[in-house]
């Protein structure tokens, strides 16, 4: 997908750019990363200025979904005060170009460049998800209250467009080094999980708009602060599923249910997370984590393929036999006690209000009038 020769020619794309951020065409830009998308880094040694700017993938978001996603950026600082870095408004009037490279036409976004890295797996983690599961918790509380603008569009993240074969990201079962055995078992945890999910149901209280990837590589921390960054897949998903990915690609770490615990605290710190939401976690990592395949399937280039695919789906089949086995071991009408969590680990929970169960009275309503598919 993304070849030494389009990088090259997106760069030098980008250089004849540089004016319509009010940048010096003097300015140095550099490959930052290459993932869903391509992210550059453009300085102005002079002035000392710095922006990020984000090359879109091809043929996944359209204009519209873009500016959508900019336009609740825009609300976000105005009306609830998130850290995030602000986007670049250019001399045409709009924050979105469009430039020609390697015989296909590609969207750029800049954005203002914020100060702070990727918080480590260490012990000092935990501190950081319970400040991001306030920060979750703000979004969520902001969607449910926001009136997006007239023409805004973001893709639905439901089973559908995330683990059928004609998911936005691609077919799991593609994944490398997928097995026949492997596939098997993650589609018998596909019918748990499914089940688990129809009764969860879609209630506007629990489906909304989500960032829907505060992975760990969009959080920038310095000292005390907490930027997050990346809102390129935010979307209408369930809230809930924002924890599931807030651990991607670390969902076997045995720091998994502290992480969980501090994520809920921060949360309940700002909003109600009730205890069937709570109860629906696993279910919406072991969807995450299928999801996962599926991208690692179709973007094998990135430095996450490169690294992460051995393995990964023998370990995603691992969590998927341990959750089919917790939903064998568990009586449908929920139940007390320890569970054993995805990654291996004994965590105790205690049931609270209406103990681990789903609210089966809760109709499958859905939020079709603010979504349209791209």
């Amino acid at each position: 997908m993304y070849t030494e020769t389009l990088i090259n020619q997106t760069r030098h794309e980008l250089v004849a750019c540089l004016t319509t951020w009010r940048m010096p065409e003097t300015s140095r830009i550099s490959l930052l990363t290459m993932s869903e998308n391509l992210t550059f880094l453009a300085e102005d040694a002079e002035a000392g200025r710095r922006i990020i700017i984000r090359v879109h993938r091809p043929d996944y978001h359209c204009q519209e979904e873009i500016e959508s996603e900019l336009a609740w950026i825009d609300d976000l600082h105005t009306t609830a005060r998130i850290n995030t870095p602000a986007p670049v408004m250019t001399t045409t009037g709009s924050p979105v170009l469009s430039i020609s490279a390697g015989g296909q036409s590609l969207y750029v976004v800049a954005f203002e460049r914020v100060v702070g890295s990727e918080p480590d797996i260490d012990e000092g983690l935990p501190q950081w998800f319970e400040r991001l599961g306030a920060v979750n918790a703000t979004l969520h509380e902001h969607s449910r209250r926001w009136q997006p603008p007239e023409g805004f569009v973001r893709k639905r993240w439901d089973l559908e467009s995330m683990i059928s074969p004609r998911g936005l990201w691609g077919d799991w079962r593609n994944a490398p080094g997928m097995t026949a055995t492997e596939a098997a078992t993650i589609h018998d945890a596909i019918v748990y999980l499914k089940s688990e999910i129809a009764l969860y149901g879609t209630a506007p209280e629990r489906f909304g708009l989500v960032h829907a990837d505060l992975r760990l590589t969009n959080l920038l921390v310095s000292r005390d602060s907490m930027t997050i960054i990346d809102f390129d897949d935010c979307g209408f998903c369930w809230y809930a599923y924002d924890f599931a990915a807030a651990i991607s690609f670390h969902e076997t770490d045995p720091s998994v249910p502290q992480l969980r615990d501090a994520w809920i605290k921060g949360y309940r710190s700002v909003a109600e997370f009730s205890a069937a939401d709570e109860a629906m976690l696993d279910t919406f990592v072991m969807l995450r984590r299928i999801l996962l395949c599926a991208w690692l399937a179709t973007h094998q280039e990135s430095k996450e393929g490169k690294m992460l695919s051995e393995g990964f789906s023998r370990d995603t089949a691992g969590m998927a036999r341990r959750y089919v086995e917790q939903r064998r071991g568990q009586s449908r009408e929920g139940q007390q006690g320890v569970v054993q969590s995805l990654c291996g680990h004994e965590h105790d929970k205690q049931a609270k209000g209406d103990q681990t169960g789903i609210d089966r009275q809760v109709r499958d309503q859905t939020v079709n009038d603010k979504v349209r598919m791209a």
